[in-house]
């Protein structure tokens, strides 16, 4: 919103210049009728409010009775918008005339109820990086979307992704934090010629209900293979060659890589497609954290940390500006003194960020929510695909269903390389994380109503019963997954790692299958169940016949598109492999 452009002074704040209507619970732009009203400052809904008087007006224009705040005051300290000409005060939130003088009438003494907005309700969980698109688009209904959609800056991915999210589908939004030094006071933390890497990277997953999340973060040293990517230049598309076995961090600016080959790398790694990017650099968190007044953070042991610049004592401390992008970047004097500490650390600023963006102290403020906005809106380079204001408010509105207490923060399982200084996937624990992930499994427990309780008891029926010995289970595998050798890598981990001894490869099956099939005999019915326990398998995949097995007859298991790979759950664990670290967005928890 630009005040200067409507002859306002140099002082006017603009976020000043929305004032609640009592009766629709809602901030309403009110602007002085003797300066023109810039087409930026309009709302989009072009929807009509009643002034006190009962005369309609445009929203986001004076009526009758009702003058902008954005006036010089008087001798007598009250505001005016011209010589001799008194902006009246606000109407009480209670009733009456607005005169202050005036007694209220008995209907004016009610409480009215307010109905909170559903758009207000995208600003009331999200936090750091992860506000961009809650923010941006909450926030949407109070702003002027002109100024902000000046502020975004977007890239063609070129055919990365998925090509956009879906409201009945769950949500992947990759969100990259980079190290390249752009912004003022950022060169001073070296490489400043560098073209930055993917530094901190958080894969961030809603479920297709909203009820909950994941955040997960990839280490930036994990190595992996980056494969070849299109990116487009100021001469065309460029292809990027692939590169294997290097830093994860390597995915973006190095080669010319941008967002997107980031984002094919995480789906190469994980095998979860991802439908937008958003990315920022180091003064996303200097403007962010100064926006909302600071960002509560623990610590276990006093820090001084020359690199980072960050010394601090014990205790509990409210941060903002450099003092929070120092913490966000500290690892010397925290855990081990890596990138994995560094990452808890983040991990633990981004929680609490949340828990402050959901605060009253944040919700009521205009002030904050337009400073917020617009730092958000400044500091962000998404896709093209939610490049605009509206884009974002669609996707904020979906994020914002998720409640806090059903967020998990969690980081990629990963081992020390043999060199010291990178690491490899764990991928006992990482293949099952990233199925739950697929699988659209919660990280953490979700209440569940009755009539939900019932439904998934309806659907596990078929797994509910007694179980047989390992010894006892008798299949064949067939491979109907399309993917080469499935059936053998199968039989494999059955029998080595599982001591599934009765147990044979049948290879191709006659068709192949979207999903996994295991066919069974009634009294093959506790075998079953065993199969599927050590598969992961859910009960939508066991089939049961008609008739009895006869002597030493198996089961049929012929696996589908779903297959991810041997000892991968079909469906993901039912709860979160034990040894993945995680943390909740609703809990504190202080830096050691």
């Amino acid at each position: 919103m630009d005040a200067q452009s409507r002859g306002r002074a140099d002082e006017v704040d603009p976020a000043d210049q929305w004032v609640l209507n009592p009766q629709t619970g809602n901030y309403e732009l009110r602007l002085d009728q003797s300066s023109a009203q810039s087409p930026a400052a309009a709302p989009s809904s072009r929807s009509r409010t009643k002034s006190p008087s009962g005369q309609t007006g445009r929203s986001g224009a004076r009526t009758t009775g009702q003058r902008g705040s954005g006036g010089r005051r008087s001798a007598e300290g009250r505001k005016t918008t011209a010589p001799g000409r008194e902006v009246p005060p606000q109407r009480s939130r209670r009733g009456g005339d607005g005169s202050g003088g005036a007694a209220p009438t008995a209907a004016g003494r009610r409480k009215r109820k307010q109905q909170k907005s559903g758009k207000k309700k995208a600003l009331m969980w999200t936090g750091g990086v992860l506000a961009f698109a809650i923010v941006a688009g909450g926030v949407g209904v109070y702003i002027a979307y002109e100024k902000l959609d000046g502020n975004l800056n977007t890239i063609d991915i070129k055919g990365a992704g998925s090509g956009g999210f879906k409201k009945d589908q769950a949500v992947n939004i990759l969100v990259i934090g980079t190290d390249k030094r752009t912004g003022a006071g950022n060169q001073a933390y070296g490489d400043r010629n560098s073209p930055g890497h993917a530094d901190t990277t958080i894969l961030f997953h809603v479920s297709k209900d909203r009820t909950n999340a994941t955040a997960l973060s990839i280490p930036r040293d994990l190595i992996t293979d980056i494969p070849a990517c299109e990116t487009k230049t100021d001469s065309g598309i460029k292809t990027v060659p692939g590169t294997n076995r290097t830093r994860f961090n390597e995915s973006l600016g190095q080669s010319g890589r941008d967002p997107g080959c980031t984002m094919r790398t995480v789906k190469e790694l994980t095998g979860i497609e991802v439908d937008h990017f958003m990315m920022a650099d180091f003064n996303a968190v200097k403007t962010m954290s100064t926006a909302v007044g600071g960002v509560e953070v623990c610590l276990d042991k006093d820090i001084d940390d020359k690199k980072s610049k960050l010394k601090l004592p014990a205790g509990k401390h409210v941060l903002k500006g450099e003092d929070a992008l120092a913490f966000v970047r500290t690892r010397h004097s925290v855990g081990f003194g890596g990138d994995l500490s560094r990452i808890q650390i983040q991990q633990q600023f981004l929680s609490s960020m949340i828990r402050k963006m959901k605060s009253s102290d944040t919700l009521t403020s205009p002030t904050k929510m337009w400073d917020l906005a617009d730092a958000a809106t400044k500091a962000l380079t998404v896709d093209t695909g939610i490049g605009s204001i509206k884009k974002l408010q669609d996707l904020g509105m979906e994020l914002a269903k998720v409640n806090p207490k059903n967020i998990t923060f969690a980081t990629v399982p990963v081992k020390d390389n043999a060199d010291g200084a990178t690491v490899l996937l764990e991928e006992k624990l990482a293949r099952p994380l990233f199925a739950m992930i697929q699988s659209d499994t919660s990280l953490t427990e979700v209440e569940q109503t009755e009539k939900d309780a019932k439904k998934k008891e309806t659907k596990s029926g078929p797994l509910q019963g007694k179980r047989a010995p390992v010894g006892d289970v008798r299949v064949q595998v067939f491979n109907g997954s399309g993917t080469q050798g499935a059936a053998s890598t199968t039989l494999d981990w059955l029998q080595n790692e599982k001591k599934v001894m009765k147990s044979s490869n049948e290879a191709n099956a006659p068709q192949k299958l979207p999903k996994t099939i295991l066919e069974y005999a009634p009294n093959q019915a506790d075998q079953a169940r065993t199969l599927a326990d050590l598969m992961g398998l859910p009960a939508t995949a066991l089939k049961q016949g008609t008739t009895d097995a006869e002597g030493l007859e198996a089961m049929t298991l012929t696996l589908g598109a779903d297959f991810k790979g041997a000892g991968v759950p079909i469906s993901g664990p039912a709860k979160t492999p034990d040894g993945v670290q995680k943390v909740e967005a609703d809990k504190q928890v202080c830096a050691k």
